[in-house]
């Protein structure tokens, strides 16, 4: 009997493990009681999420122009070319008539479009900085879930 309560313990222990672990590489397929409050979760956190989105892109911004000491008329020539080409972006987002595979494909013929220009915007010098950037960006880990 001694052996017996320790031995139940640590079958539920290890049986809560287990289904948390399923649940957290699972989060798309939640169990059928709780779809309701997931879908109101999203519904609340789409504004939330855009808001995040639209902060980490101005603080990226921010941190470009001060990394690479851009000048007014350089300044002013980045804006312009980020806002085009986030509502370009943004356009092929809201596109339903698109795939995902589509508009992943449309997006980094984007990407690779503003690139292009933005190498003729910078000097040299801020081409190279701006390549240390980005190497060292695709180097980090991803911390999103």
């Amino acid at each position: 009997m001694k052996k017996l309560l320790p031995l139940i313990i640590c079958a539920a222990i290890i049986a809560t493990s287990a289904v948390a672990q399923d649940q957290k590489q699972n989060p798309q397929s939640p169990a059928p009681s709780q779809q309701p409050a997931v879908a109101q979760k999203d519904a609340k956190a789409a504004p939330d999420q855009k808001a995040a989105t639209m902060q980490d892109r101005a603080a990226w911004e921010k941190k470009f122009k001060e990394d690479l000491k851009l000048t007014d008329d350089q300044s002013q020539k980045f804006d312009a070319l980020s806002k085009e080409y986030a509502d370009k972006f943004d356009a092929i987002s809201k596109d339903a008539t698109l795939t995902p595979e589509a508009q992943k494909e449309k997006k980094m013929t984007l990407k690779k479009e503003k690139e292009g220009k933005l190498m003729e915007i910078l000097t040299p010098e801020q081409q190279a900085k701006y390549k240390e950037m980005k190497e060292s960006m695709e180097k980090k880990p991803d911390v999103k879930q």
